[in-house]
């Protein structure tokens, strides 16, 4: 196994998640949950092995698990939500790290971090300004990651940092320029192009909904794994959300 992927089951109230930049659209929990499982699916495929943070029925969010915590190595870093109907999802996602044998400390108010604003690249931490991270929490996490470069970026029109720009294997990153000011930006040919996971160095888990970037990437020499995720991107959910990958 490469490793553990944490996920967790969107629960009935899905529809109620937050929406902040697109307008308010039906999502179809039936099919969301079988997405979901897809999902896990690919992973698991893909060598990853799941561990299911216990679903919250009350908490419409708590499917979009990269926001409770950043991993570096074994440390968690256990965040504190920007939008504080979101906080209450942390405990469970902590416990089941725990249960992994990961420490953990945690972001304190008055910081706020959400994990979607935080992009790993080797030793260089990139961190969005946003609505969901202040200052404060970007302050507090890079006195958690002493062996890392912290470094804040600026976000324009975007919910998180991971909305605008993920990364390739090969550390390329990948993203939309008009959202974010990053040096040797590589350009996709979608919105959801912008989002990938790297499942290993020469694979990649994409959105079905950017199949021209997919094919790009494929040009580029990587192997692309396309689910769909159409109910989550209703939410401004992305593949990198809905799951911590942990080597």
């Amino acid at each position: 196994m490469r490793g553990i992927a944490v996920v967790r089951e969107p629960g009935p109230r899905l529809a109620e998640g937050i929406v902040t930049h697109l307008e308010r659209r039906a999502v179809d929990y039936e099919l969301a949950l079988e997405q979901h499982a897809a999902y896990v699916g690919a992973l698991e495929e893909a060598g990853w092995r799941p561990v299911h943070v216990p679903r919250a029925d009350d908490l419409p969010d708590a499917v979009f698990v990269e926001d409770t915590v950043v991993v570096c190595g074994r440390l968690a870093v256990l965040t504190r939500p920007g939008a504080p109907e979101r906080r209450p999802e942390v405990a469970a996602v902590a416990e089941a790290l725990r249960g992994q044998g990961l420490r953990d400390v945690a972001v304190e108010a008055p910081g706020t971090l959400d994990g979607g604003d935080v992009l790993q690249i080797g030793a260089t931490v990139y961190v969005g300004r946003s609505a969901r991270t202040n200052d404060e929490g970007i302050a507090q996490l890079a006195r958690h990651l002493l062996d890392r470069r912290v470094v804040p970026v600026e976000l324009r029109g975007v919910l998180h940092l991971k909305s605008a720009v993920t990364a390739l294997p090969d550390g390329t990153l990948i993203g939309d320029p008009s959202l974010v000011e990053l040096p040797g930006l590589l350009e996709p040919l979608e919105e959801a192009g912008s989002h990938v996971v790297v499942l290993d160095e020469e694979t990649v888990l994409m959105a079905a909904s950017a199949p021209e970037t997919a094919r790009m990437l494929r040009n580029r020499g990587l192997v692309v794994v396309s689910v769909d995720i159409s109910e989550f991107e209703k939410l401004e959910g992305c593949v990198t959300c809905l799951s911590v990958l942990i080597r």
